[in-house]
């Protein structure tokens, strides 16, 4: 938990440091390439969590057999997404008007290796070697975080480019330590009929759920880059730092909350006290965010971002009531992921596209934006509490 503090907190700093450095217009190109990070994190998110679920359950030959396999399809997903990625570069950079299209070369460069690194997590997270997983979180920021700044000082190159080029050897980082013995990428591998069914099925909802998140977390970001300027553009990009600053917090818990859960399933002990106890310290948290953004919003910004960005000012609050309606209900998603109940990833699914639909419809400036996001992410949290009691009396009965 210390170690994610940290991690998140170091992100937190990097993209601060940016958007002090490169101003509103050069730090929208910036945050969409910090947006295509996130989205890469959710897709390759699938691979960790199935990874970490399956280490719990899988022992011995079975779990070697399930480890080479998984690295397997991380690495040519990886392969294919970067190749997408490089190919359409220059669609990329008018859909989402950047002033380079190499951004988004050298960004694909890297996906395979995050994909791979991801794999490497989800062991360490489903092993509980929490040591370990913080070593490849660290890394991965700190490296990030120094190698962007003394590229930025030192070449003359377009801050965007610099700024893919550190976030892509940043990937190298987080490998560390790598589990070696575990890639095997020759041999013949199987696993059960019932086994490989079963893992299927997990990793086909987890990423259809991951497909949820990128467009509940990140769909505003590149909407809002798409239709207004570049200056309106990288102001919203400092208030959704600011807001999200919740949902990276809850992460931690998630983070936690997975193997526990799925430990206690399998020892057929309860669970549900371990979502109420994490549901609580988010609500907690988040609500004093929230509170803090509305009493003294220019004094946030002005501290986060400098007086450049003082005109979002109005809007941090209510951007936070959004996060944080969010961040409550991913709990209960990943709750419900870890114990195979799937109907509330398809809640999520619906909710996060009324969100996208809601946006476009309705994005006449930026407070609109915002007010679309809280109707979504509300209606999203109700569904999730009223299926969970559901599903309590459910449990009871039978």
């Amino acid at each position: 938990m210390i170690s994610v503090i940290v991690v998140n907190g170091g992100n937190y700093l990097y993209n601060l440091i940016l958007g002090r450095i490169l101003g509103p217009e050069q730090f929208a190109d910036a945050a969409l390439l910090i947006t295509f990070l996130l989205v890469l994190s959710f897709v390759a998110m699938t691979f960790q969590l199935a990874t970490a679920k399956f280490s719990v359950l899988l022992e011995h030959n079975l779990f070697k057999s399930f480890i080479a396999i998984t690295y397997r399809y991380s690495i040519s997903i990886g392969v294919l997404l970067g190749l997408l990625l490089i190919l359409f570069s220059k669609k990329l950079q008018l859909l989402f008007n950047t002033q380079s299209s190499t951004m988004f070369f050298v960004f694909g460069i890297g996906v395979p290796i995050y994909f791979i690194m991801s794999v490497n997590r989800g062991v360490f997270q489903g092993k509980k070697k929490f040591d370990r997983l913080a070593i490849t979180y660290q890394g991965e920021m700190l490296s990030r975080l120094i190698l962007t700044l003394v590229l930025l000082y030192a070449l003359s190159l377009p801050s965007s480019i610099l700024v893919a080029i550190g976030i892509t050897i940043s990937f190298l980082f987080g490998l560390l330590p790598f589990r070696r013995k575990d890639l095997k990428i020759k041999g013949k591998y199987t696993l059960p009929v019932s086994e490989s069914k079963y893992i299927l099925k997990f990793f086909l909802l987890t990423a259809f759920y991951e497909l949820t998140q990128i467009i509940i977390n990140n769909s505003d970001i590149l909407i809002v880059k798409h239709y207004f300027d570049t200056y309106e553009a990288g102001l919203y990009a400092s208030l959704a730092l600011i807001g999200r600053v919740v949902y990276f917090v809850a992460w931690m818990f998630v983070m936690l909350l997975l193997p526990k859960v799925v430990e206690k399933q399998k020892n057929k002990e309860p669970h549900y006290p371990i979502l109420f106890k994490y549901v609580g310290y988010i609500t907690l948290l988040s609500t004093g965010i929230v509170i803090g953004c509305y009493l003294f919003p220019e004094l946030v910004i002005q501290l986060m971002f400098g007086k450049a960005y003082i005109s979002i000012a109005p809007l941090l609050w209510k951007y936070a009531v959004a996060t944080s309606l969010f961040a409550i209900s991913n709990i209960f998603a990943y709750y419900f992921l870890s114990i195979d109940q799937y109907i509330p990833v398809v809640l999520s699914a619906l909710l996060g596209i009324s969100q996208v639909v809601l946006i476009v419809l309705f994005h006449n400036t930026l407070s609109d934006v915002v007010i679309m996001q809280i109707i979504a992410m509300a209606i999203l949290l109700i569904f999730q509490i009223c299926y969970f009691f559901g599903y309590q009396k459910l449990t009871k009965k039978s």
